[in-house]
C-alpha cells in the first residue's frame, strides 16, 4: 500500500492528523500565486505507483480551481495510479437549479469540472437541497461524511442542559440528528431571507426553551446574517446568550466579529476550514471515510 496525501498549504495541519489514520505519507504541494493571479503549482515527484489524495477545502473555489486542475494533472505526470480529492468543504452546491432565466446551474457544472481531474471525492456535510445525495450529482465515487457525531460529542461535553436550535427548515435534517445523538431537545425556527444580508427569524416556542442554554447550529456560516439575527432574536426574548456552532466556518470578512458582537457566548466550528473558532475535530470521521476510498480499497 503506497498512499500519499498532498495537502494545499492551508490544510497542512489537518493532513498531518489525517495521514496517521490513513497510513499515508504527507507529500509536498506548493501553491504560489503571481501578482497577476496566475497559479504555480509544485508537487512531490516521488509518486510513481502511488495512490494520491489531494486535500483542499474549497471555500475560495474560484481562486483554487486552476490550482486544483494543475495539481491533479501534475500528480498523474509523476506516475500516480489514482488521484482522489478530499474536500472537507465542497463549494458550488447552492445553485442546483435554474432559479432565473439564463442562469448557469453551477452545482452540476462544478461537479463535471472536478470529475475531469479526480477519481473519487470525500467531503463533509455538503449543502444538499434538491439533489438527495452526492452520487446523484457526481459520476465518480463520492462520499458524504456527516459531522453530527463529532458535534454531538462536543455539545455533550461542553454545553450542559443545551437545546439545539436550527435557524431554518433546511437545518432541520442535521439539527435533529445532532440533538438525538447528544440526548438533548431541539427546535427548528422559521427564516425569511430577503437578500444575502437581509434575514428575519420567526419567534420560537418559549416553552421549549425555558431553563435551557440555546445552542444554534448551522451548516455554513458565511455572511453570518442568519446566525446573527437568530442570536439577537433569542437574546431579545430574554434567553441566555447562545452558543453558536458552525459545521463550515466560511466567515466572510467581519462576519465572525459581528457574531460575537451580536451577543454569542461562544462561537465554535469544525476544522473543515481552518479558523480560530475551530474546536471540533472531524479527523476521525474523515479518516474512516477516506480509508474506504483511497486506492479503491
Amino acid at each position: 500500500m503506497n498512499r500519499v496525501l498532498l495537502p494545499f498549504p492551508a490544510q497542512a495541519a489537518l493532513a498531518n492528523a489525517l495521514a496517521e489514520r490513513l497510513g499515508a505519507r504527507v507529500g509536498r504541494l506548493e501553491w504560489r500565486r503571481f501578482p497577476d493571479g496566475e497559479s504555480l503549482i509544485a508537487v512531490d515527484e516521488a509518486l510513481q505507483g502511488a495512490d494520491v489524495a489531494i486535500l483542499a477545502s474549497l471555500h475560495h473555489p474560484d481562486e483554487m480551481a486552476m490550482a486544483l486542475r494543475f495539481a491533479a494533472a501534475t500528480t498523474r505526470e509523476f506516475g500516480a495510479c489514482s488521484v482522489g480529492l478530499i474536500a472537507p468543504y465542497l463549494a458550488y452546491m447552492r445553485q442546483d437549479k435554474r432559479f432565473h432565466p439564463g442562469e448557469a446551474i453551477s452545482a452540476t457544472l462544478f461537479a463535471r469540472f472536478l470529475e475531469e481531474s479526480f477519481d473519487w471525492l470525500v467531503t463533509v456535510d455538503p449543502h444538499l437541497h434538491r439533489n438527495p445525495d452526492l452520487p446523484s450529482l457526481y459520476r465518480i465515487p463520492a462520499r458524504r461524511v456527516a459531522a453530527a457525531p463529532a458535534v454531538a460529542d462536543w455539545i455533550h461535553g461542553n454545553v450542559p442542559n443545551a437545546v439545539v436550535i436550527g435557524p431554518d427548515s433546511e437545518s432541520g435534517q442535521w439539527v435533529s440528528d445532532i440533538a438525538h445523538r447528544a440526548g438533548v431537545p431541539y427546535l427548528v425556527l422559521d427564516k425569511v431571507r430577503r437578500g444575502d444580508r437581509d434575514v428575519e427569524i420567526g419567534t420560537p416556542d418559549m416553552g421549549a426553551l425555558g431553563g435551557h442554554t440555546p445552542l444554534i447550529v448551522d451548516d455554513i456560516v458565511s455572511s453570518g446574517r442568519t446566525m446573527i439575527e437568530t442570536a439577537r432574536h433569542l437574546i431579545a426574548l430574554g434567553l441566555p446568550a447562545p452558543v453558536c456552532v458552525a459545521i463550515h466556518a466560511v466567515f466572510a470578512p467581519g462576519a465572525y466579529e459581528q457574531l460575537i458582537a451580536a451577543g454569542a457566548a461562544r462561537v465554535v466550528s469544525t476544522d473543515s476550514i481552518g479558523h480560530p473558532s475551530n474546536a471540533i475535530s472531524i479527523v476521525p470521521l474523515l479518516g474512516h471515510a477516506c480509508a474506504d476510498m483511497f486506492g479503491g480499497e
